[in-house]
């Protein structure tokens, strides 16, 4: 029987671990499909990566990592990726699973010009976004949580665009025909949010942050979250979904 597979590339800070859990634990609960059988990689650690064969979907977590470090473990996920696209598993890559695939597929990733990009940000999205399933019942304008350095900074050649905003152009995109990237984290709740601001409060208020402002902005984002419900959803049938 096929699996649901979340591939960790890393874990959250050890503060945030102990009171809210960890990047697998928010995304089994964002899902909302408690029926879906799912099992962890910890990629980090060595564990082996399925074939596509196994998978009924693969979801990549974020990482506090930074993708062009080339870790032995990312560029391991990377070179997987491809082989995932071409046999149309339904794929979900989140922040630096998001980046992952814009790499693998040919797109560039790097430092933000803009620089970081966190709290609770607007993203709109694109006219390509009306008929893509990952993004059904969302709004054009939909507030997310985010908490970013590096970027897709250049699509791969033929993906399409689905959400950005003037900080992060590049926030959601679609490669082959069910292979997404969220810049945006579906499954963070504000408390998530609020504990990577108050974790980066030092590093952020050094650089001219408003740490205080930023805790007062997060909200809900459940329109963010139905990404990852809708995802949830579509698993099995996403080969008919275009």
């Amino acid at each position: 029987m096929k699996k649901l597979y979340i591939i960790k590339a890393g874990t959250t800070f050890s503060s945030t671990l102990h009171v809210l859990g960890d990047f697998d634990d928010w995304i089994i609960k964002a899902l909302e499909k408690p029926e879906l059988s799912v099992i962890i990689i910890d990629v980090v650690r060595g564990y082996p990566l399925p074939s596509p064969e196994e998978c009924s979907g693969v979801i990549v977590t974020g990482s506090h990592a930074m993708v062009t470090d080339n870790l032995p473990w990312s560029l391991r996920i990377e070179s997987w990726i491809p082989s995932l696209v071409a046999a149309e598993v339904p794929f979900l890559g989140i922040c630096y699973g998001h980046q992952l695939l814009g790499r693998a597929m040919g797109g560039e990733v790097g430092y933000n010009p803009h620089g970081k990009e966190i709290g609770t940000v607007a993203v709109s999205l694109t006219d390509e976004s009306n008929n893509d399933p990952l993004f059904n019942g969302i709004p054009v304008i939909f507030q997310a949580h985010a908490t970013h350095a590096q970027s897709v900074l250049k699509l791969p050649s033929g993906a399409l665009l689905l959400a950005g905003n003037p900080h992060e152009p590049n926030h959601a995109f679609r490669s082959g025909t069910c292979a997404w990237g969220v810049q945006f984290h579906p499954e963070y709740s504000t408390e998530i949010m609020k504990a990577y601001i108050t974790a980066q409060a030092d590093s952020l208020r050094k650089n001219g942050g408003n740490v205080e402002d930023l805790l007062i902005k997060v909200t809900k984002t459940p329109f963010a979250q139905r990404v990852l419900s809708n995802f949830g959803a579509m698993i099995e049938g996403c080969r008919n979904a275009f």
